[in-house]
């Protein structure tokens, strides 16, 4: 049995719902399926910036967001005790002027339920298992309740994760490498004596630890252990903000909300398109998670890649129009992938004196106004606002582009034998 589209999206993490809601709003026909049975219901991603809640905006979700989430405006990169660079984003132009602090299984569900306010939903529980793409189309294997079935689609879009069967099929190399480190994850509840209203990144010569406020009343965690347990405990993150936080006035870990380990990878795809066959997300870029850019820079994909890939279905662009998808947010990533890699690297440097000279280089960030403004730009995602917009189509583009069939909204459900 083959069910016919005119795109699948594989994989529905905030990725693909965002594409998913932007196709939606434009009355493009597609699918969104993904293995799982159900959302993930741990926070993993935890901040929001101010770019991505401008291009949110567009599918109509960022004041629900920011309703659940909590407002900071300053982030603070610290020795120990020591304040070296204060950010501040209140003064940002933008009309977001914070970062949100947003579990994103919070963000997840924001997402899921405007889906389902326009009429969509995600096809749970179903595998792809095999990509095949000709000039007319791509064919999809998928497993859905046991039952092998085809999905024939226009156009799928990988928002799969690192490790894509879209990417896979593609044959698009994946370029980078791991960290070395293992990073720690956690949601913890403690007595924290700089208060709730920072994010605060700490260096120590044991390694990076990042504290962030949470809108619940806890605390996120992230830091770089060399062989990190499966499942921090109490005592290891203790253990963690004692060498690597402040020093003045002890910080108290009461208990565990949940944790984890992770190895984290610095790759970028050399291509966000072969053919058919597109990439977003971490399926194209993966990269530390210092500077908290990773699920803003796929949910920019999707809204970017939705306006597109939906004027090329109506024909109001030609197909060749889909390589602009990658001429402006593969540049972005190389630029997200760029500041997480100078942050981790300056976080985890061993060096006695090559601590003493970056400390000193972002001291003296610290006291010039435009220095620090190009690092609030950068990190709310505001220095790439330019690489989320696409040009207009022109006319000449749209009369050149192939005739092709209207894509009025239809159900997902059209079977043919």
């Amino acid at each position: 049995m083959t069910e016919t589209t005119d795109a699948l999206i594989i994989g529905a993490g905030p990725t693909g719902m965002a594409l998913s809601i932007a196709l939606h709003q434009a009355g493009t026909d597609h699918v969104l399926i993904d293995r799982l049975d159900q959302g993930q219901n741990t926070s993993r991603a935890a901040v929001i910036h101010a770019q991505t809640l401008e291009s949110l905006h567009t599918l109509g979700v960022a004041k629900q967001l920011e309703d659940l989430g909590l407002k900071l405006t300053r982030f603070t990169i610290r020795d120990r005790d020591r304040a070296l660079l204060r950010l501040r984003f209140d003064e940002l132009p933008s009309r977001y002027r914070h970062l949100l602090m947003l579990p994103q299984n919070v963000a997840e569900q924001v997402l899921a339920d405007r889906l389902a306010a326009l009429g969509g939903g995600i096809r749970r529980g179903v595998t792809a298992t095999g990509i095949v793409q000709d000039k007319d189309g791509v064919r999809v294997t998928v497993n859905e309740g046991g039952m092998e079935r085809i999905i024939a689609a226009r156009y799928v879009v990988g928002a799969d994760g690192m490790h894509s069967i879209v990417r896979d099929a593609t044959g698009v190399a994946f370029d980078g490498a791991a960290y070395a480190d293992s990073f720690v994850l956690a949601d913890i509840h403690m007595d924290w004596p700089l208060g709730r209203g920072e994010v605060s990144l700490f260096f120590s010569p044991e390694g990076l630890v990042v504290v962030a406020p949470l809108p619940d009343g806890s605390f996120r965690i992230v830091a770089t252990m060399e062989d990190a347990p499966e499942l921090p405990s109490i005592a290891d993150i203790q253990a963690l903000i004692d060498a690597r936080g402040p020093r003045g006035t002890r910080a108290v870990a009461r208990d565990v909300v949940w944790s984890s380990r992770f190895r984290v990878h610095h790759r970028l795809a050399r291509s966000y398109r072969q053919g058919r066959l597109i990439l977003m997300g971490d399926a194209a870029h993966v990269h530390s998670p210092a500077g908290g850019q990773g699920m803003n820079t796929g949910m920019i994909d999707a809204i970017v890649l939705g306006q597109l890939l939906a004027d090329v279905v109506k024909g109001a662009r030609p197909e060749e129009a889909l390589d602009l998808y990658g001429e402006l947010r593969r540049p972005a990533a190389e630029e997200v992938l760029t500041l997480s890699g100078r942050l981790t690297a300056m976080a985890t440097m061993r060096n006695p004196l090559r601590q003493f000279v970056r400390n000193l280089a972002l001291s003296a960030i610290n006291l010039v106004p435009s220095a620090r403004r190009r690092m609030e730009m950068n990190l709310s995602g505001l220095a790439r606002a330019s690489l989320a917009v696409l040009p207009a189509s022109s006319p000449a583009q749209t009369a050149a582009a192939p005739q092709m069939r209207p894509s009025a909204r239809r159900t997902a459900s059209r079977i043919h034998a």
